[in-house]
């Protein structure tokens, strides 16, 4: 018995041995499947992430120069085109604003393009007094360097195509030096990206203005073109190789074409929100206050002059001549179709130009940007069709906003003015004379800093009385609201007061001024000669006053979460966030990620609670 049964466990334990051999062999090949789909699952893997399919093939940064951030709330009902798709599709930060008083076009450019603020980037305005050199320079403003216009010829350098770096009256010759991003003290992203990315990425940028186009692009690019008002001539400098292309597009379209065409109205009477003629207007020579504007020059021009070409600038048709330009470059240069990742920006000076001229609440502004809309329109469907709808991503945004012509807004009843830089001046220098100080006293008063002359400064800051007579000095001159000393603002120091803070975050020892000072709200700077005819009409920017830092910021394309955002927000979020969708790091920033603007991110109040969504913004607040 005790035998039979052990026979019994020893055939069970045969067959059951079988059995499970049989289950082994037969997983072998599903095993040995498996692992294959594996294998070729982590190849592809590999592969797609070789591809960087979710990044971006072409990074786009548009740039209006003098945009207020209500622009889009009061004008966005005109759309139809590029700026109604950046509204419709893109991010919108509609509270971003720059935090620091400088709000000048050098600086927003380098802030947008480096994610730092002058602090950190070193453009602290447009232009600033050289110590070493005792004489003023322009922020692109490089001795190493030629400029050379697309003509073949030597071309003038540091200039503003239309006017000097506060818009108040046109440059009247060309400075010695040539332009480059060599005073940027940090790189831009498109330097970083190319850097970073390897060599097959492509940086081209493009304005009227050489500060516009070189602080975008950064030391190092493969195409900077910038435009010259006084010659009418496009051009680059030995900074950066000269680009074909430019040349023949140039050749091909001369400005000179635009000669003898009228600026008028594009939309209908009805749909414009303000009275037709500009109250005390800036405009150049040949317009009048109201449209029509037309673009013949000087009163005695036979054909393309100066008077040309300031009225070109400040017309829409140079916002089309650029976005042409900028299309030509994508085709010539198959942007967005190669190995990397490439970089193109596009900043429209002209709405700078007739806002100075017209100011905010004008006919003007609004055709322009109506016009602007269908340009931009036509450059996206222009992308769309070469590069890819949604292998793009854009950034836009704009360097500074504007203050309304204060003649315009005293019928109000609103206290508002012109501060008078040279007033403040003689003031200093009154202030000085009984205190036995040399003459003069002051090397420079450029916008908010005052510099003095060598060894000046030191010897107040060990004179109390003769320091605080100065201080009072300014501060009794119409306009001023605030005068703060250097070592007040340097370092960013903490505080809650907003315009200190604005003020430490736009200030560069090296090249700030010795004191700064802070106008009133809608008090705009004035360089003319105190009580003889200059430009007193229209209007400016440059204070830490809200109407000057409220732009705006609008994302778009691949990995952009589309909707309306209220977080706080600065242009100089921008880098940090395409570096983050490029996958790349930034050298430093001041900005930060717009995560709750991207896709696959959700915050800790959940998804969606970062953001609220409109479709019937018919709020239009008021210039005041």
């Amino acid at each position: 018995m005790a035998g039979g049964l052990t026979r019994f466990v020893y055939r069970a334990s045969q067959i059951l041995a079988m059995l499970l051999l049989v289950v082994f062999l037969a997983e072998l090949p599903v095993a040995a499947q498996n692992s294959a789909v594996q294998t070729r699952t982590r190849k592809n893997s590999a592969k797609d992430l070789s591809r960087d399919s979710s990044k971006p093939k072409l990074v786009v940064i548009l740039v209006v120069d003098q945009m207020r951030g209500d622009y889009v709330d009061k004008f966005q009902q005109q759309w139809t085109g590029g700026l109604k798709r950046l509204v419709d599709e893109g991010a919108w930060f509609h509270e971003a604003a720059y935090p620091y008083g400088s709000t000048e076009t050098c600086v927003g450019h380098a802030t947008i393009s480096t994610g730092a603020f002058p602090a950190s980037h070193g453009m602290i305005g447009n232009e600033w007094w050289d110590r070493e050199q005792q004489k003023e320079i322009t922020c692109t403003a490089d001795a190493s360097v030629k400029n050379i216009a697309y003509d073949g010829s030597a071309a003038p350098g540091g200039g503003d195509p239309a006017g000097s770096a506060h818009g108040s009256t046109p440059n009247i010759g060309p400075n010695s030096v040539g332009d480059s991003a060599a005073r940027m003290l940090i790189p831009a992203f498109a330097e970083e990206l190319k850097f970073q990315s390897g060599a097959g990425t492509r940086i081209v940028a493009m304005s009227l203005k050489a500060r516009a186009a070189i602080t975008m692009a950064g030391h190092q690019a493969d195409s900077v073109t910038w435009w010259d008002g006084a010659t009418g001539l496009w051009q680059t400098s030995s900074a950066y190789p000269q680009a074909p292309f430019i040349a023949e597009f140039v050749k091909l379209h001369p400005i000179t074409e635009d000669y003898g065409k009228t600026w008028a109205p594009l939309l209908p009477e009805s749909a414009y929100l303000y009275d037709k003629t500009a109250v005390n207007p800036g405009a150049p020579t040949g317009y009048g206050a109201e449209f029509p504007h037309p673009l013949r020059g000087g009163p005695d021009s036979k054909g393309p002059d100066r008077a040309f070409y300031l009225q070109w600038a400040t017309s829409p048709y140079a916002e089309t001549y650029l976005a042409h330009m900028a299309e030509n470059v994508v085709d010539k240069l198959k942007l967005g179709r190669g190995p990397s990742i490439d970089f193109i920006s596009v900043s429209f000076s002209s709405a700078d130009y007739v806002g100075h001229s017209f100011g905010p609440r004008s006919w003007e502004v609004q055709d322009e940007l109506a016009r602007l809309d269908r340009d931009l329109g036509e450059f996206f469907t222009h992308l769309d069709k070469t590069v890819g709808r949604g292998k793009y991503v854009v950034a836009f945004s704009s360097d500074h906003g504007v203050a309304p012509v204060p003649e315009d807004l005293r019928k109000t009843g609103v206290d508002a003015g012109r501060l008078n830089v040279e007033e403040v001046r003689n003031r200093i220098e009154q202030a000085l004379e009984p205190l036995h100080y040399a003459k003069p006293a002051v090397s420079k008063i450029d916008g908010a800093n005052v510099y003095f002359t060598p060894d000046t400064y030191a010897k107040l800051k060990s004179d109390a009385h003769a320091l605080q007579a100065v201080i009072d000095s300014i501060q009794s001159a119409p306009g001023v609201a605030r005068v703060y000393q250097a070592e007040e603002v340097d370092d960013r120091p903490a505080t809650r007061n907003p315009i200190h803070a604005a003020e430490a975050a736009g200030f560069l020892k090296s090249r700030s001024g010795d004191l700064l000072i802070v106008p009133k709200p809608y008090w705009i700077w004035d360089y003319s000669a105190p009580g003889k005819p200059g430009r007193n009409g229209g209007t400016s920017h440059g204070t830490p006053n809200y109407y000057d830092q409220r732009v705006p910021v609008i994302l778009m394309g691949p990995g952009i979460r589309r909707g309306r955002y209220y977080e706080t927000a600065t242009p100089a979020d921008i880098a940090p966030t395409l570096a983050t969708l490029c996958g790349i790091t930034l050298a430093t920033q001041d900005g930060r990620t717009l995560a709750e603007a991207l896709e696959g991110f959700h915050s800790a109040r959940g998804a969606g609670s970062s953001q609220t969504r409109s479709t019937s913004d018919a709020n239009t607040p008021s210039d005041r």
